[in-house]
């Protein structure tokens, strides 16, 4: 992950100025402590600070269209570049960075390119020919990315609340799947799949087909220049990730940069049920694993600095995001920038327990549809902020634009708790990667039904007193991506 600073149109461009906008884009250094960059035209900056993740030599940002008349700075990945630049023939790439594509492809097509791109990103274009600019965010919000007013006029953008807050006269979150244009001064949505409609999904269930989409996706998200693991708890959708990396990683002998063996992280109490359950998924993959352990106490001292970072007083999404806050920081020192994660497998599948209590497959598909158009503000926020607190970047599969295409075009008949049939929750993701043959995973993980936080804190419940007055349970840390 990187961290953008755009500020356009201001009314004073004068050094201090200039400086003041540099100070504001060092805030956001966490989040790519690689290299900093800055772009002036006239009343107009853009402002970058890289993680670097693709082409660690040359794609420095902000980044160019061949005269330099587009400028654009960009946090994210886009992984169908290779794919893009095939159809610009008739530009010239300057770096080897996947994200240069954005700058070619607005001078091909404009401002409708935005669903040409397969990534998650958040970025700001400059146009210096009529000093025009547009600014989108990925379709499910996986990257973050804020909207500010000036009280001079201008327009500001970034990565986090912490660059606009002292100097915006008012802002918001930009919407997941929305571009900004200059030339309107509005906000219009561009990614409208089916499953925005309120129409029931009629598909019939395709377990093959669902299995490779899932796989498509993890392994385009192995795209990297440096090491890179999987974050493990031991549940259903970290350990498929882990498995589906794992098994590519064997066959093809990808990750020269850290051997061919996937590594894994998992982190908690010592003793805890998760640290059990991902060591058992690791002995089973074989992957290099790292068992990271805490305190309570070390929770409890660091909450204060993940406020800080991820930004929300959502009590739920400190308690998830305190030990993944904690295990970045002990990634980051193995040398690792990248990691995959599961997050998005409960919205998409209806996996929470009280998806039990659906009615009907209409309101079940509903219900899931609701939870993903808020991910951007939960486990998405969580996700990509406690990470990148340490430059650490965090991929979620799960998330794929054509992966959910397919996996919300499935009729909800199918998504749905049968136990008369045998199907618990997140049973079709079960199903389709149930192989006898090479199984992915022991039958007994694949299939064990997911605990909640209040399913487990009868057992792990201690009396340390917590925030706000409450007490402390030991299940206010579990690392939970599944």
């Amino acid at each position: 992950m990187c961290g953008i600073l755009a500020v356009l149109g201001v009314a004073d461009v004068s050094l201090a100025k200039r400086a003041r906008i540099i100070e504001l884009s060092r805030r956001l250094r966490h989040r790519g402590p690689d290299w900093s960059g800055l772009h002036c035209h006239q009343d107009c900056y853009l402002a970058h600070q890289r993680l670097a993740i693709v082409d660690p030599t040359s794609g420095d940002q902000p980044l160019y269209n061949e005269d330099k008349s587009i400028v654009v700075t960009v946090n994210g990945e886009i992984y169908n570049h290779v794919e893009l630049k095939a159809k610009l023939t008739t530009h010239q790439f300057q770096t080897g960075s996947d994200c240069e594509v954005i700058a070619h492809l607005y001078e091909e097509y404009g401002e409708e390119f935005v669903d040409m791109l397969d990534g998650m990103f958040a970025f700001v274009l400059l146009d210096t020919r009529d000093k025009t600019f547009i600014a989108a965010r990925d379709a499910i919000g996986i990257c973050p990315l804020y909207m500010g007013w000036g009280l001079d006029g201008s327009v500001w953008f970034s990565s986090e609340m912490k660059a606009l807050s002292d100097d915006c006269e008012r802002f918001i979150t930009f919407p997941p799947g929305h571009l900004y244009s200059s030339k309107t001064g509005a906000l219009r949505r561009w990614y409208n799949p089916p499953w925005f409609s309120e129409s029931i999904p009629s598909t019939p269930y395709n377990a093959l087909l669902l299995r490779e989409m899932f796989e498509k996706s993890v392994i385009k998200r192995l795209m990297s220049d440096v090491p890179f693991g999987v974050l493990l708890s031991g549940g259903l959708d970290s350990s498929l990730v882990a498995s589906v990396a794992s098994r590519y990683l064997e066959e093809t002998k990808a990750a020269s940069q850290w051997g061919n063996k996937l590594h894994t992280f998992c982190i908690g109490l010592k003793g805890s049920p998760d640290l059990k359950a991902a060591k058992e998924v690791a002995d089973y993959l074989n992957t290099v694993h790292h068992e990271l352990h805490f305190t309570v106490q070390e929770g409890i001292d660091a909450l204060e600095e993940v406020i800080y970072h991820i930004e929300t007083y959502d009590v739920t999404t400190i308690r998830a995001s305190t030990p993944m806050f904690l295990m970045s920081r002990k990634i980051k020192s193995l040398g690792v920038k990248m990691v995959l994660s599961g997050e998005g497998s409960d919205e998409i599948f209806g996996g929470y327990l009280y998806f039990h209590k659906a009615p009907n497959k209409k309101e079940f598909h509903e219900e899931t549809c609701r939870k993903i158009k808020a991910l951007h503000l939960y486990d998405c926020l969580r996700a990509n902020k406690a990470t990148s607190a340490w430059g650490v970047e965090a991929r979620v599969p799960f998330l794929d634009k054509s992966f959910i295409n397919v996996a919300m075009d499935i009729d909800p008949e199918w998504k749905m708790i049968r136990r008369d049939l045998g199907r618990i929750e997140k049973w079709v993701i079960r199903n389709a990667f149930d192989d006898e043959k090479r199984p992915y995973l022991p039958k007994h993980i694949l299939y064990r039904q997911k605990e909640q936080f209040s399913d487990a804190m009868e057992t792990w419940s201690c009396s340390m007193p917590g925030m706000f007055g409450l007490h402390c349970t030991h299940c206010l840390f579990v690392l939970c991506t599944d």
